[in-house]
């Protein structure tokens, strides 16, 4: 699969006349597309909603998008709550799926009505102390342990993650819910991250429907929807193709009537909570060449750093690079792309062949739009770069404003220091 930009350069050069680099820049085609593709994935299912990750953008604007196509949104935490709720859910439309939770936001989720999903059977007396009763609906995240795997070999190893209960512990916590007055019972799991595979959600369907068919039969309690979670992932590399949501959705429907709609079960909504296959093709990195060093190897450096973009320091990730304007010339020089960070690993390329890179060229680093933003950080000092929204027509909004040295300072507001600095800016 070629990798193109979905915003040109000369486009680029009017942006940047008003925005300086670095700066994630989101295509609103490209989300508005992909959640309709979505949405007809899973039309078969009349109760489906997506509930879009916050962790992986958490930007108002663009969660308001998501709500406008009936999505709900997946919080794992206060201010993720808080943020959802600012910007129009409530209700049902949240999913709270946390974890090391803290009472006081089960409290919060609550309050607003959010559909909690405990992460462990300990959590059922915690989350009884915190708000003083069990909701009528919950969820129950679930693990299977052992290995998890595709046709194409081993795709994660749930048994090594912190995530969830194991099937007993499921049997358990569903009896002792329904003793304490759960009426409507959900489950929920996630078992491998990015596939780029339209097997995963099918095959993780086979196991939930399964065992919620046992748990309904045993326990009796009545399982009103199976939460399919993330997972679903996208192509970061050029020789991957990329996930068929439509195939995907016609695999979970073949899955359900052949487990659910035989035991009885054909009511049982669907949900997922991707953030990654949402969001992740549709975002970029916008940085510049600012310096070029020749020592041992041949470096490129940018204005943009980790504290950007930290997943390929984190994790070695690929993300493919576009030199704007070079996108038809050979690439025949071979660079580390770097940022300013005083780490040695604040690296978007390594050993990268790319077209010459000149002082200036603007690099367009694809697929941040999931997981880019949002992990960002402020070691040494780098502030966070602002977030703009290319719109359909063209036009485009700063939906986030960079951050300042005052806003890096501000929590040391109440020193002499601090206001000796800067005022009252």
């Amino acid at each position: 699969m070629e990798k193109k930009p979905f915003v040109t350069k000369e486009q680029l050069d009017e942006i940047t006349k008003q925005y300086p680099t670095p700066f994630h820049l989101y295509d609103e085609k490209g989300i508005r597309e992909n959640a309709e593709r979505v949405k007809k994935a899973f039309a078969w299912n009349p109760g489906f909603r997506e509930y879009f990750a916050v962790k992986a953008t958490p930007n108002p604007t663009l969660m308001k998008i998501m709500k406008e196509y009936g999505f709900g949104c997946d919080c794992s935490s206060m201010t993720e709550l808080m943020l959802s709720e600012a910007c129009g859910f409530s209700g049902d439309g949240i999913m709270f799926s946390s974890n090391v939770t803290p009472a006081e936001e089960y409290q919060k989720a609550e309050s607003i009505g959010a559909i909690i999903n405990l992460d462990d059977i300990t959590h059922i007396d915690y989350l009884e102390k915190a708000i003083g009763s069990i909701p009528k609906k919950i969820s129950c995240r679930f693990n299977p342990g052992g290995l998890f795997k595709l046709s194409n070999g081993i795709m994660d190893n749930p048994g090594d993650s912190k995530y969830g209960m194991t099937e007993e512990q499921m049997f358990e916590a569903f009896r002792i819910l329904k003793s304490k007055g759960a009426k409507e019972f959900g489950i929920h799991a996630f078992l491998a991250s990015n596939t780029v595979s339209n097997d995963y959600y099918p095959q993780l369907a086979g196991i939930l429907f399964d065992l919620a068919v046992r748990l309904q039969k045993e326990t009796g309690c009545h399982i009103t929807f199976i939460n399919l979670s993330g997972g679903v992932g996208i192509p970061y590399r050029p020789d991957q193709e990329p996930n068929d949501i439509l195939a995907i959705g016609e695999g979970v429907r073949r899955v359900y009537e052949k487990i659910l709609v035989p035991a009885g079960m054909g009511d049982v909504k669907l949900c997922t909570e991707m953030g990654r296959f949402m969001m992740g093709p549709y975002g970029c990195l916008v940085t510049r060449a600012i310096h070029e060093k020749h020592i041992y190897k041949e470096y490129i450096g940018c204005d943009a750093c980790a504290a950007n973009l930290m997943r390929p320091a984190m994790y070695g990730a690929y993300h493919h690079i576009t030199v704007m304007g070079k996108e038809n010339e050979p690439c025949d020089h071979k660079y580390d792309v770097t940022g300013s960070l005083c780490e040695n690993n604040d690296k978007f390329a390594i050993d990268r062949m790319l077209p010459k890179i000149d002082i200036g060229d603007l690099l367009v680093i694809h697929d941040t739009g999931a997981h880019g933003f949002s992990m960002g950080y402020n070691y040494n000092g780098r502030l966070w770069s602002s977030e703009l929204l290319l719109h359909t027509d063209g036009s485009v909004e700063m939906i986030r404003r960079a951050e300042t040295p005052k806003d890096y300072f501000a929590t040391l507001d109440f020193t002499p220091e601090y206001k000796k600095m800067f005022g009252d800016q």
